[in-house]
């Protein structure tokens, strides 16, 4: 009998263990959402924001105590893990009022020459996988859960193992909600340990996953997808994002005019959480002779050590920085000594910009409160630089707003889901416009994003009807137009 467990990051020490889920168990998960999925596919989006605006107010509920729950099994703090309660119950109502608008649907009908009616359709069950570096809102009921219930899909998460007891809770707290409002049993689903996630994917009646984690963690699982073709159960999509390296550019401009607070706002950001957020800012480009390597070092080097979410995250933090070493850099500065429990040290590093090359190891992600700060002679070699660099999630760029820097914004966004303008890429806002992706290694799917409106994509599918009578065509399509959605007929917006 496998099982999970629990432990304190801030001293090792056991905090309880949890029995995993069996073959069995995955099977009858997969099984309720099939059943849940063909009751949810005519439902109203309507309906399924009530169903997300159920969990919310039931997490706002429980906030203090599920707060402490998490802090115990991943050490980020009562007050940071209390806010991220709020936000993720922000994220669900978000996402239902995105259903509730109902353009994600795309209806469009045709009248003439022939009557063709086409709406988008859910896939079916989605399995999840959280992440462990936000336990709420990329977790068990993060943005994946929300988007993928918004959409009309059933959801089969897999629990995290960071923090398997409030895996176990959030469950039960969705589970409870949703039949309070009235949503089928199977329309959340929670599945717990690696054979069982492995399970999952294989799963002939899971339609797509989704996962936040890490590059070896989400090639590990598109491999597997990609497997099942083998198995004769068909290929689905599996949306990865996964870890990244984030270059932030300072121009000469802003480098002459602020530097010092510039070095400051970096390592407020790239140490934010330890370091352990996907938008953290890993790599600094400044022009040369400006001074920012030092005063970046100098504001590194009274920042105290922390703790980090697992025993295996520290373990791999330490490694990263010894790895970078190792391929040239050179440490410019580094924090107050590591602590007690899992905690790491903040560090910079830096090396010549010309031993930044595409697949070289100094431009692998360091999960932590490392960084890079490199400099770079001129435009010229900024460019080279910026061609190296592997995809991303997210870049900055700090000007002066009297900065020509149109041809600097399109080289980083070749390379990144999102450009930001003098601000650091660290936090994600849950909008309309957002985009939380970008090309390999950040995501799977680049034209896919996790946050943000356009996340339910992820989870439907267009389906055309031809001559068709409109008592047999889906609600959106039909005359009607009983779910009072926006539709596109010939052409023209309705």
């Amino acid at each position: 009998m496998a099982v999970e467990l629990a432990r304190s990051p801030y001293t090792g020490a056991a905090l309880a263990d949890y029995v995993t889920t069996p073959p069995a168990g995955v099977n009858a998960a997969v099984s309720a959402a099939t059943r849940a999925a063909a009751a949810l596919a005519d439902s109203s989006p309507a309906t399924f924001a009530r169903w997300l605006d159920a969990i919310a107010d039931a997490l706002v509920a429980q906030r203090d105590r599920l707060a402490e729950l998490a802090d115990s099994e991943t050490g980020l703090g009562l007050t940071r893990l209390s806010g991220e309660v709020e936000r993720t119950a922000n994220q669900l109502r978000f996402y239902g009022a995105v259903a509730r608008e109902g353009s994600h649907l795309g209806a469009t009908l045709d009248t003439a020459p022939t009557v063709i009616a086409r709406v988008q359709r859910p896939l079916g069950p989605v399995a999840v996988f959280g992440a462990s570096n936000f336990p709420f809102a990329f977790g068990v009921l993060g943005h994946d859960t929300g988007s993928a219930i918004a959409s009309g899909s059933p959801v089969v998460v897999k629990g995290h193992p960071a923090h398997p007891g409030l895996s176990r809770r959030l469950a039960e707290i969705a589970t409870e909600a949703l039949g309070s409002a009235g949503a089928p049993p199977g329309t959340f689903g929670l599945v717990t340990g690696f054979d069982a996630g492995t399970a999952l994917v294989r799963h002939p009646g899971i339609t797509a996953v989704a996962f936040t984690g890490s590059e070896r963690g989400g090639t590990a699982l598109w491999r597997i997808a990609n497997e099942r073709a083998e198995h004769g159960v068909g290929v689905i999509p599996v949306y990865c994002e996964m870890g990244t390296v984030n270059a932030a550019v300072v121009t000469p401009g802003a480098a002459s005019l602020r530097a010092d607070s510039l070095a400051v706002g970096f390592v407020e950001s790239f140490t934010l959480g330890m370091g352990q957020f996907c938008t953290k800012p890993g790599l600094l480009l400044a022009p040369s002779g400006a001074g920012l390597p030092a005063a970046v070092a100098a504001a590194v080097a009274d920042r105290p050590a922390g703790v980090l979410l697992t025993e295996a995250i520290a373990a791999d933090c330490r490694a990263g920085v010894d790895r970078l070493v190792q391929n040239g850099a050179t440490v410019l500065s580094t924090g107050a000594g590591v602590d007690n429990g899992w905690s790491a040290a903040v560090s910079v590093l830096t090396v010549p910009a010309s031993a930044l090359t595409k697949g070289s190891p100094l431009l692998a992600e360091v999960f932590g409160p490392v960084a890079m700060v490199v400099e770079y002679a001129d435009r010229g070699e900024l460019e080279t630089v910026i061609a190296q660099l592997p995809g991303a999630l997210a870049a900055a760029v700090h000007a002066n707003d009297d900065e020509d820097v149109a041809a600097l914004t399109t080289a980083l966004s070749a390379k990144v889901g999102r450009v930001v303008f003098n601000g650091w890429p660290t936090g994600v806002a849950t909008t309309w416009a957002q985009q939380h992706g970008g090309p390999w290694p950040a995501t799977t799917v680049p034209s896919a994003t996790s946050v943000g409106a356009a996340a339910l994509a992820r989870f439907l599918r267009p389906v055309a009807f031809q001559d068709v009578p409109d008592t047999a065509l889906p609600p959106a399509l039909q005359a009607s137009n009983p779910w009072k959605i926006p539709r596109r007929i010939d052409g023209a917006m309705q």
